[in-house]
């Protein structure tokens, strides 16, 4: 038995450590000390065993294929008739699979998330020990799902992971549920995600209906093989996946939920927003790629709906004060790369950016937990500034992200987004689909992001780490480098933030070095006609100057940056430019009015139209069931009356009159016979002479 033998382990492992803490140490109230080692335990369990398994595979088997490991039949049904005619039975198994996706998700998702747990110790030890405990029971609980998500076989194991980290999410998002603003946050990231998640149901009926199956190997080789099913069928699944992926990866419309989602505690926004639940749409997309592949028009909607989250996005990040809702715009316009990437056929591109995007955004999500941690619980960044003498630890890993994420080289950020931007332009150069011109502006918003993200991130560095300290003196007594269960994580990440990139994904092509990128020979198999349709369209020229173009365009955002904000401690020309522009400066500090907008139609909508089903129901469905029980009621009661009246009365009065009869004849009855007799004769008497008169 080998360890990807039992790949199910991996998610069993946290779940084990969430079931202990929530059923066990919550309970009790047992120490913090037994509940973090239980929870580290599970989260570190998972993370061995997957690398353990991962190695081990790669050593031993075909990486070329997947390899499918059965647990139980989960679902069995009758035969179905399907497209085309056929009849095939319903079978789902309860399978998990491991092959270069699966292992490239497991490998970042189980030494990430295990980071977090431990920076999660230093961060939570304020808490009494049952929140302790509830806390690490979601976190492990969080893992379980997602881990359960990218190993399964088939849509619907993928989908119980799916669910799970919406649960997952509700549950930390509202961790602090006796705040109604943190239960509202959490209630709206549930509801947006039950949106998407129609879609992606639908697409789940869609598939078995078309092809017989749900397994992706199966689905994988229908569609290599086209199997007389219309292309139509690829671009309704195509759409509906997309749809799912845009409430979980937070894509526009469906983006609202993401930055509410910073009512829970930091590392659960870490967690979300670099190692799970937002990632899980980009990985759906990508190990679905077949079905986009054959879809011209759901590869574009991918592409346009994630350029344009992109930017959106970005420009809401450029004026945010809460250090958190920067980064969690900042989550927002990144998914929109990966998504702009999986949009033009590069879905290795897509899958990098996640990875590389996991360590720094991680790594900055940590690194503000560490700022707040120090000011108490302040999350506005204009009472802040100067941390940076009173934080050296937090300062330099928070920078280190910072420089990946705005895209400068050679850190982990312009590795990946440098991949997804050459993919966007060679995509225009080569007419994909027929729909060049558009992938050509797509990489210009691209373009955009990339110096508008350079901008708002160094602008929060700036702001926070740069001047003189901002929330009073009494404050500024108190700050303090965090803990060392809080730095080691960030300095680790810090590290794959810098060298991640080159490591897994070296950009050979800019040196004539073609196949020098680890995770493009890796997940080739995974990519649908992966190398099958022609030699790469970019020249080695252009290729540099888009390195060059992309470069510049972040370099400009920081040196504006650093002019609005670090040259200026008073902050006169953003200032200056706010009332200057004061519609535009509104526009984006109310993020657009989308929430107003959303308020004020599709919200005040169904409540207002669940209060008109609810008068509906209440006037006319019930006034008719009551209207009806009325005249039910009073024919009942004019039945009874007429029973009682006529009926009764009719019979009592048949009765009555024999009463009365059989009280007056009964005197004749004196019981002598001469009397008789004398009434016989008198009554004989009597016909005798009737007769005799009618005679005459």
């Amino acid at each position: 038995m080998t360890f990807y033998d039992l790949i199910w382990l991996v998610p069993v492992f946290p779940l084990i450590g969430a079931a202990f803490n929530g059923l066990v140490s919550n309970r009790l109230g047992l120490p913090k000390t037994v509940t973090h080692t239980v929870a580290l335990l599970g989260a570190g369990a998972a993370w061995l065993w997957g690398w353990a398994a991962v190695v081990q595979w790669m050593l031993t088997e075909d990486t070329h294929r997947p390899y499918v490991v059965e647990v139980f039949s989960w679902i069995q049904g009758g035969e179905l008739a399907i497209y085309g005619g056929r009849v095939v039975p319903l079978e789902v198994a309860a399978s998990f699979q491991i092959d270069a996706l699966s292992a490239v998700m497991l490998g970042f998702v189980t030494f990430v998330g295990f980071l977090i747990h431990l920076y999660s110790v230093g961060y939570m030890h304020s808490e009494s020990d049952r929140a302790y405990a509830r806390f690490f029971s979601y976190l492990n609980l969080f893992m379980f799902a997602m881990l359960t998500l990218v190993t399964g076989s088939n849509l619907p194991v993928l989908f119980v992971g799916w669910e799970g980290v919406g649960l997952c999410s509700y549950l930390l998002i509202g961790f602090y549920f006796e705040k109604d603003w943190c239960a509202a946050a959490g209630m709206k990231a549930f509801i947006v995600n039950r949106i998407g998640d129609f879609g992606f149901l639908l697409a789940i009926f869609f598939a078995f209906f078309y092809f017989g199956t749900l397994e992706f190997a199966g689905l994988h080789e229908a569609m290599a093989a086209h199997h007389g099913v219309p292309a139509a069928a690829a671009t309704i699944i195509g759409v509906l996946l997309f749809v799912g992926a845009m409430g979980k990866s937070a894509q526009i419309p469906l983006y609202v939920w993401l930055p509410d989602a910073m009512a829970g505690p930091t590392p659960v926004s870490a967690l979300i927003h670099a190692a799970t639940m937002v990632t899980a749409g980009v990985y759906m997309v990508a190990r679905c790629n077949f079905f986009y592949q054959l879809s011209p028009t759901a590869m574009l909607t991918v592409a346009v709906v994630g350029g344009a989250t992109a930017v959106f996005s970005a420009t809401i990040g450029l004026v945010q004060n809460d250090i958190k809702k920067v980064l969690a715009y900042s989550t927002v316009s990144q998914l929109g790369y990966m998504f702009l990437a999986a949009g033009v056929g590069a879905y290795i591109a897509a899958i990098f950016h996640v990875v590389t995007h996991a360590f720094f955004k991680a790594c900055l999500f940590l690194g503000s937990g560490s700022v707040i941690h120090a000011c108490g619980g302040e999350q506005d960044m204009r009472k802040m500034g100067g941390l940076r003498k009173h934080m050296p630890t937090t300062f330099w890993t928070f920078v280190a992200a910072t420089v990946a994420i705005a895209g400068i080289p050679p850190l982990a950020g312009f590795v990946s987004k440098d991949m997804i931007l050459a993919k966007a332009f060679e995509a225009g150069l080569t007419d994909l689909n027929g729909y060049g011109t558009v992938y050509f502006l797509l990489w210009g918003l691209g373009l955009a992001g990339a110096a508008l993200t350079a901008f708002y991130m160094f602008r929060l560095v700036y702001m926070t780490f740069f001047g003189s300290f901002r929330g009073g003196e009494e404050a500024e007594h108190h700050l303090h480098e965090s803990p060392w269960t809080m730095t080691l994580p960030l300095q680790v990440l810090a590290v794959l933030s810098i060298v991640g990139g080159l490591l897994i994904g070296f950009p050979g092509q800019l040196f004539h070095l073609e196949g020098w990128s680890l995770i493009e020979r890796f997940m080739a198999p995974v990519v649908l006609g992966h190398g099958e349709h022609g030699h790469h369209a970019v020249s080695f020229a252009l290729e540099w100057g888009l390195v060059v173009v992309s470069v510049a365009a972040a370099v400009a955002g920081i040196l504006v940056a650093r002019r609005f904000y670090r040259l200026d401690p008073s902050f006169a020309k953003p200032r200056a430019l706010a009332e200057r522009f004061p519609f535009a400066y509104r526009l984006l500090l109310n993020k657009y009015w989308v929430d107003e907008l959303y308020d004020a139609t599709v919200i005040s909508g169904t409540v207002k139209g669940s209060r008109l089903l609810w008068e509906v129901d209440a006037r006319v469905v019930d006034g008719a069931v009551n209207g009806a029980a009325h005249s039910t009621v009073g024919s009942s009661f004019l039945s009874g009356v007429f029973d009682l009246k006529v009926v009764d009365g009719g019979v009592n009065l048949v009765a009555r009159i024999y009463d009365v009869a059989s009280r007056a004849f009964r005197r004749l009855q004196v019981g002598y016979a001469q009397g008789y007799a004398m009434v016989m004769v008198f009554g004989a008497a009597v016909l005798l002479g009737v007769f005799y008169l009618i005679k005459l």
